[in-house]
């Protein structure tokens, strides 16, 4: 359903663009009037996506510390499996710091279609925040009032109190710990099957936002989208070749082996958007193809594709650069780097389904700490079809890289089953 609801949100992007801006070209004050009140269609379907954010983003956090740290104690294979996820996720996201900005500087966004864009935008009121002292923003780590923050959508203090939420809630016995993780749990899953329904409406939603949009920029912001799906694109994919390196030069793989045996994974990958899909044959070719151990296989790999999205945050931080080009917000590295760790919590918790429906849930809290308007994501959405293929290619890599990393040095069988054989 996913895929052919993409293809007609497309659709729908494209037509409410074209009929805005024949609209606009009519100068006929009527149906200016009617496609500007349609317009607001388009408001309401944002709206909802955006009600889900914060107990989404922070039942998610709270499962996903828990779950991490649970897994740290189970063992040195998980830990070591931890660590190296944290390498990998650090060193994609200063990649997606550094390299965006270069992209946009490179490439800058059509000044005409970026104002154009705003003049619609400020209709909802939507200002970006000033950026915050440093001593500013270490006190408002800590938030004094959960719900206050809640309210105002500062997302940061949300993502530090959930992160200590989920760690705390580790130190619990299991008979407290587990019913309190279901709950978050099950909020969580609840907040997805709400975005699944809105995700229904999508093709009147995006149709009625770009009938707006078009209304305003007409067909000059057909551009500005493919500017942001081939940049996006782009650097996600460069996380491919990243995670080849990690897996040749850290964990001492040969590359026309790596790339053997991940072949098979990508193919699978770029055909079905999902890690979770991959997973069997990313147990069976790192087993039989790169010879990992069956019992690492079965620790890291369920562990990567729960916890591990090393495009997440290079992603997610991209949308959140081209919205900020768009509306002219600068970023001081202050805001790169809260972007940055927003970004790498985000992706712990994110869920391991299409792009469609995390998009808004995973970017609008990055978007909000880094002070830049989100109005475009609800438009961004309908094109999240090409960039998530890139997204799952280069996670599958990761998930692949972090595997022979951490089964570097483990031995293939373990004393005690040699022992066991020998009994036996």
């Amino acid at each position: 359903m996913i895929k052919w609801l993409s293809v007609i949100t497309l659709l729908a992007l494209a037509a409410g663009i074209g009929v805005g801006a024949w609209v606009a070209s009519t100068g006929n004050a009527g149906l200016v009037e009617l496609a500007t009140q349609v317009g607001h269609i388009g408001d309401l379907w944002l709206n909802l996506l955006r009600m889900t954010v914060i107990p989404l983003v922070v039942s998610l956090l709270i499962t996903g510390v828990a779950s991490v740290a649970s897994a740290a104690s189970t063992g040195k294979l998980a830990a070591r499996s931890i660590f190296v996820f944290g390498v990998l996720l650090v060193s994609a996201t200063a990649f997606a710091c550094l390299v965006f900005p270069l992209f946009l500087a490179l490439w800058p966004v059509d000044p005409t279609a970026a104002s154009a864009f705003i003049g619609r935008a400020a209709t909802s009121e939507v200002s970006a925040a000033g950026p915050p002292t440093l001593g500013e923003w270490l006190a408002a780590l800590a938030p004094s009032n959960i719900i206050a923050s809640a309210s105002r959508g500062d997302i940061l203090p949300l993502v530090v109190f959930a992160m200590m939420f989920g760690l705390a809630a580790t130190r619990l016995p299991p008979d407290q710990r587990m019913p309190m993780v279901g709950f978050f749990r099950a909020v969580a899953d609840t907040m997805i099957v709400i975005v699944r329904w809105v995700l229904v409406a999508a093709p009147v939603g995006v149709f009625a936002l770009a009938l707006g949009v078009g209304l305003m920029a007409g067909l000059a912001i057909a551009g500005l989208i493919a500017q942001y799906v081939v940049i996006v694109s782009i650097v996600t994919a460069l996380i491919v070749p990243m995670a080849f390196i990690f897996a040749i030069v850290w964990g001492r793989v040969p590359p026309g082996r790596f790339l053997t045996a991940t072949g098979p994974v990508l193919a699978v990958a770029i055909s079905s958007r999902s890690s979770l899909a991959s997973l069997p044959l990313m147990v069976e070719r790192s087993r039989d193809a790169l010879g990992v151990p069956q019992r690492v296989a079965g620790i890291v790999l369920p562990l990567a594709v729960a916890i591990f999205r090393m495009t997440s945050p290079v992603a997610n931080l991209g949308v959140v650069f081209f919205c900020a080009a768009v509306f002219g917000v600068k970023l001081g590295p202050t805001e790169i780097i809260v972007g940055g760790f927003v970004a790498i919590a985000i992706s712990i918790g994110s869920v391991g389904l299409p792009g469609e429906i995390s998009f808004v849930a995973s970017v609008a809290p990055i978007s909000m700490a880094m002070g830049v308007p989100i109005e475009l994501l609800g438009l961004l959405v309908a094109v999240e079809a090409v960039p998530d293929i890139f997204r799952t290619v280069g996670n599958v890599s990761g998930d692949m890289a972090a595997t022979v990393i951490a089964a570097k040095g483990e031995p293939a069988i373990l004393p005690e089953e040699i022992a066991a054989a020998r009994h036996g």
